[in-house]
């Protein structure tokens, strides 16, 4: 195990399933390169399961065959992970830094993930506007400015998949406008993880028509 990696907890085992291995073996390997890369910051190793992997992970069910897009892609925060327990989806990685897309292109290849494509653009000139069923994003921005880049990649009746922090009731209050002028609909906050792991997920899923 790398020098400083939060032991797998427990629960790892029960939201990976039959792709524990494969979701270990991108751990081990985002703890390896992640700080020297600019991946993670060199405090998140004693959290990284926790925080990161596990976080991700328990978004999977919420996704539904077809093509989803993540946006700002980073670490493979949530699209690798998303990508490794769900072979059924077609994931499209959109990312614009280089050294970035060089890392999810090269854990792809390494996993053997034939369900990922990454694409190196800013997701507003991505040229993938009505492509996609649903768009996830974590860590990126507020929902006020993330919703303008994302809701025009979906298809109509297409979905956000959008992984918050705990102050996303703040965040809705303050895109109203934003939530109207993109056609938002049905939104809601699903809290994923509630006594399974330490640090709940939260996701702001809505319809865009």
């Amino acid at each position: 195990m790398t020098d400083g990696l939060e032991p797998e907890p427990a629960a790892a085992a029960a939201i990976f399933g039959e792709h524990l291995d494969m979701g270990r073996r991108f751990t081990e390997s985002l703890a390896r390169h992640g700080e020297e890369l600019g991946l993670i910051g060199p405090l998140e190793l004693p959290r990284l399961w926790t925080r990161h992997i596990l976080n991700s992970a328990l978004v999977a069910p919420l996704l539904r065959p077809g093509r989803v897009g993540d946006v700002g892609s980073g670490a493979g925060l949530p699209g690798l992970v998303l990508a490794i327990m769900r072979p059924d989806v077609a994931f499209t990685l959109i990312e614009p830094m280089e050294r970035r897309v060089a890392w999810l292109r090269r854990q792809a290849d390494e996993l053997e993930l034939a369900n990922v494509e990454v694409v190196r653009a800013r997701a507003e000139e991505s040229k993938l506007n009505g492509s996609l069923d649903q768009v996830t994003a974590r860590a990126v921005s507020a929902l006020r400015t993330l919703i303008p880049v994302t809701a025009p990649l979906l298809k109509p009746g297409g979905e956000l998949v959008l992984m918050k922090g705990a102050g996303v009731d703040g965040e809705i209050a303050a895109a109203e406008k934003v939530i109207r002028k993109f056609g938002v609909r049905s939104a809601e906050v699903l809290v994923l993880g509630e006594g399974v792991v330490s640090e709940v997920t939260r996701v702001f899923r809505a319809t865009v028509r």
